[in-house]
């Protein structure tokens, strides 16, 4: 008995174990009855592998050893100084300290070794396979028992072994709801001024000679990202052909494609524009489940999609690297049909702060451990194909600087709970803000996902599923 306490590192004097408090969060004082087994010194090993490549960061106001340091620190307000899509994993002698912001995973697994635990961080589930194997640990493995760091949160995650202990979850980003008045133009002055803000550090940092390609279907996020990007680099005196405005169609029935020439017709920037032509005999859902190690239906099908798209560019532009999109509009403008959601009603999505940006909490019960919630967890959709496929993707929307003027959004007051005035307020406030920033009209369309204007509705219904117990199968399958 006294060899099991020894070993897990604890110190032991006149038969009383204690837990050193500046480790633990809670003191605890365990008697042991003596025994005749004879105690054994045994060296106490935790090990960190940490396969994050900081080159995956894109840190808009400071550099990685800066935001390392904020990281390590352990103050969560510390940590939100950090502006950019991060995933950082920083060890403090047992402690281990993660955070993340919502456009890059972050996953873990406490493997178990008879010298002590091995944690292993990394951003995706099969590298955490791959290199339990590596370690002569694989047959610990399977995706239940892996956790996906929760985004806009601080983990601490003690490395003291049997029994695991729960980590230790801080919100570092908590921004402030109802703060603006009900001027729309205000608040689309305000959301699309940040915008362009965030885009404009992220340009600084690129080289100005490399081509810079949108995800276009032009719908409103997507079309206020491109309109802005064509602003900034006119205000640099560089030319708007640096960008690209690439739409997908797949067997060459696409409404999204029919949208997109209108938009650019009327904003007068048709040169931008390149269709991606795919067949739909190229889609395979199973695939995309394996890409984006999920199983949500409306996931893998905007998945699906952006598989498909991210191929095709590689696939004309060998050496492109940058791309930017319109995910997290429909979140920070809650534009998503409640009425398609059994789970939700106007209340929830409206009384409980970034409910599309995060699930329903870390502390929830529906919370995943698994992946966690909302964008939060969703994000692989366009994160995990881009990746695959070689490029560098920047999400600006989904950014804490921009989410937090969408939390400031007096929604109730607006909107007064109907769910029509709510839906209708995104193309409002975004075509207002486009204006005022860029001088710009730009052109509002109504609201479709990317995987069903990209496609025909009936070969749509041909390729896809319409049960999520498929989808969960496929995900299982994939591990065996």
């Amino acid at each position: 008995m006294f060899r099991w306490w020894i070993d897990f590192g604890y110190s032991l004097e006149n038969r009383v174990v204690v837990l050193d408090r500046r480790r633990f969060s809670l003191p605890l004082l365990l008697t042991l009855q003596p025994t005749s087994t004879p105690v054994t010194n045994h060296q106490y090993v935790h090990r960190l592998i940490n396969l994050l490549d900081p080159a995956g960061n894109v840190l808009l106001n400071m550099n990685f050893d800066q935001a390392v340091r904020l990281v390590a620190s352990g103050d969560p307000d510390a940590v939100n100084k950090i502006d950019g899509q991060f995933a950082i994993c920083v060890q403090d002698g047992r402690d281990v300290l993660m955070a993340r912001s919502i456009a890059r995973p972050m996953r873990y697994f406490l493997a178990k070794r008879a010298e002590g635990p091995c944690l292993i961080v990394a951003e995706r589930m099969d590298q955490l396979r791959d290199q339990l194997e590596k370690e002569g640990l694989a047959d610990q493995f399977h995706p239940s028992y892996t956790r996906m760091v929760p985004a806009h949160h601080l983990v601490r995650l003690q490395l003291i072994g049997c029994p695991d202990p729960n980590p230790e979850y801080q919100r570092f980003f908590a921004p402030q709801r109802n703060s603006l008045t009900t001027d729309l133009d205000q608040i689309g002055a305000a959301y699309i001024g940040r915008l362009a803000e965030e885009c404009s550090r992220w340009l600084d940092q690129l080289d100005p000679n490399e081509p810079i390609g949108v995800m276009f279907s032009g719908g409103v996020d997507s079309g206020a990202v491109l309109l802005v990007m064509n602003h900034l680099l006119l205000a640099r005196g560089q030319a708007s052909t640096r960008l690209k405005a690439f739409t997908l169609s797949i067997d060459g029935k696409s409404s999204d494609t029919e949208q997109a020439k209108q938009f650019l017709q009327q904003t007068g920037l048709e040169m931008l524009w390149e269709v991606l032509d795919c067949s739909s005999d190229d889609l395979d859902w199973r695939e995309t489940v394996r890409v984006i190690e999920d199983y949500k239906p409306l996931d893998v099908q905007a998945g699906t999609m952006m598989l498909a798209a991210c191929r095709e560019i590689r696939k004309r532009h060998p050496d492109w690297r940058y791309l930017i999109d319109g995910d997290g509009g429909d979140e920070n403008l809650k534009d998503y049909p409640i009425e398609e959601n059994p789970e939700l009603t106007i209340r929830s999505v409206l009384s409980n702060l970034m409910l599309y940006q995060e699930g329903w909490g870390v502390h929830a019960i529906k919370h995943s451990l698994v992946h966690s919630g909302g964008q939060s967890r969703g994000q692989a959709r366009s994160s995990a194909p881009s990746r695959l496929m070689g490029f560098t993707a920047f999400s600006p929307f989904a950014l804490p600087r921009v989410i937090e003027i969408a939390e400031a959004i007096p929604f109730i007051e607006l909107t007064d709970w109907d769910h029509q005035k709510l839906y209708a307020l995104k193309g409002d406030v975004v075509s207002r803000g486009v204006r005022l920033i860029t001088g710009v009209e730009m052109p509002v369309f109504n609201k479709q996902r990317f995987q069903h204007g990209a496609i025909d509705a009936a070969k749509f219904k041909q390729l896809f599923p319409q049960h999520e117990q498929d989808y969960r199968q496929a995900f299982l399958q994939c591990w065996n």
